[in-house]
């Protein structure tokens, strides 16, 4: 295939107008859409000494004519990165609004999340969205996200914005990258500040003698997670100085391809799981979930089908959830809806007139009872949004049911994680569980 070519090229840098029409026509195949202006429109920046590409942040030179420029074969690789990235879009993760704001990484100035969130919430706003540079096109790590973003509302009024897992786990690659890039950035500077004199000015040079505002920062490779962290107690790990560095020197736990970014834990018995990143955690976390029941939602599939020992696995990280051989409440209550329940639910015919019969409407389990009443706690499976107006119960299962036909299925399913999991095994398990679920007998105590 013969190459085109590039105007403004010169010694293998080029400018960022001809960096942009590079970039465009190299990811015009991509699954995941691409900015056409990734170079030269908000929040790229070439006078900060770098311009971010999915995951690869490359650097940019100031030529002596004052145009600012890049490598082209930098620009290359992070097109043939995002080129391999394989993108479903059905598997969808929410981004925002939530109701409290999630912790941001402030060091970076990436902030997606933040920045996605704003720029939605002033679509709705015409004179802020008229007072943004003319209306120019955004982008985010030279992703045009606004291409695949999702708007779903709830009752008419509560909107909820969600992207496909795949660009969710890119745009976390490329907020860790910065980070690590502008450490290792402060931390050149800081030793140059030390060993030179002040008088002197240090820049850095390109081979032709141009001189360039972006040292070569290698960024430090990840770590795997090897269970370092196994039988530490969130309310005391999460205190300590330092550990959220720590968190973010290892790779995701689940995924094991981004880097971790919190710190999952049971909520039931305090422990640590593990270092994972947003995408998983989101993806772990239950959907919907209330004071006393929770929505079933799609990604259960994946939780429950298509990477089952590798979930049960995070789950009984915990020892609390190991030692008793079952779940969470909320997942317990989740799987025996998903997996337990499934054939009770009842189906529609599709209204397109085609033979197949959908699923009626969406699964919702609460949970009632008390402690001091032994037996009393028990799992309601019903439906919710039937097509036909019904609102119908398909099952009431006592918790210890619940959790007796969960132990039966791990171990069907799952035999490595069963055999790892009994009460013979308490690992310092403490004799008093940490209640998660009000009492409905208003005594104070768990469920369980």
């Amino acid at each position: 295939m013969s190459e085109r070519v590039i105007p403004g090229r010169r010694g293998g840098l080029i400018i960022l107008g001809a960096a942009d029409a590079l970039w465009a026509g190299l990811t015009a195949g991509s699954a995941v859409p691409a900015a056409s202006a990734a170079f030269t429109c908000s929040p790229a920046n070439a006078r900060a000494g770098y311009v971010l590409l999915g995951g690869r942040v490359v650097a940019t030179v100031k030529a002596s004519g004052g145009q600012w420029s890049v490598p082209e074969i930098e620009v290359r690789r992070a097109a043939a990165e995002l080129n391999a990235v394989e993108m479903d879009r059905q598997d969808l993760v929410r981004i925002g609004p939530f109701r409290s704001a999630q912790k941001q990484n402030e060091k970076t100035p990436l902030r997606w999340r933040q920045r996605i969130t704003r720029e939605l919430q002033e679509l709705g706003d015409p004179e802020r969205a008229a007072r943004r540079e003319g209306g120019r096109p955004h982008h985010l790590a030279g992703i045009d996200w606004r291409r695949i973003v999702v708007e779903q509302t709830r009752d008419r009024t509560a909107r909820t914005w969600w992207l496909p897992r795949a660009v969710v786990r890119l745009l976390d690659v490329a907020e860790h990258t910065e980070t690590q890039w502008l450490q290792a950035a402060r931390t050149r500077q800081e030793s140059a500040a030390v060993t030179e004199p002040p008088s002197h000015h240090r820049q850095a040079q390109a081979a032709d003698g141009r001189q360039t505002t972006s040292p070569d920062c290698p960024t430090a490779p990840l770590r795997p997670y090897n269970e370092e962290l196994q039988g530490h107690l969130y309310s005391v790990l999460s205190r300590k100085p330092g550990i959220s560095r720590k968190v973010a020197g290892w790779t995701c736990a689940i995924c094991r391809t981004a880097p971790a970014a919190v710190l999952d834990h049971c909520h039931e018995h305090g422990y640590v799981r593990a270092p994972v990143c947003h995408s998983c955690n989101t993806q772990e976390r239950p959907d919907h979930l209330y004071s006393n029941d929770i929505r079933v939602a799609n990604h259960y599939t994946r939780l429950f089908h298509t990477h089952t020992a590798d979930w049960l696995h995070h789950w009984h990280r915990c020892p609390g959830c190991r030692t008793r051989t079952t779940l969470p409440l909320p997942h317990l209550a989740a799987w025996t809806a998903h997996i337990a329940c499934r054939s009770l639910r009842p189906t529609h015919r599709d209204p397109r007139g085609s033979r197949a019969r959908n699923p009626c409407g969406v699964l919702r389990v609460s949970w009632t009872g008390s402690h001091s009443a032994p037996n009393s706690c028990l799992l309601t499976v019903a439906v919710d949004f039937c097509p036909s107006g019904e609102h119908r119960v398909l099952a009431r299962v006592p918790y210890r049911e619940a959790a007796k036909r969960f132990g039966t299925w791990l171990a069907e399913t799952a035999p490595a994680v069963a055999a790892a999991a009994g009460p013979d095994r308490l690992d310092g398990l403490p004799t008093r569980f940490r209640p998660v679920i009000a009492d409905t007998s208003s005594e104070g105590l768990a469920l369980f």
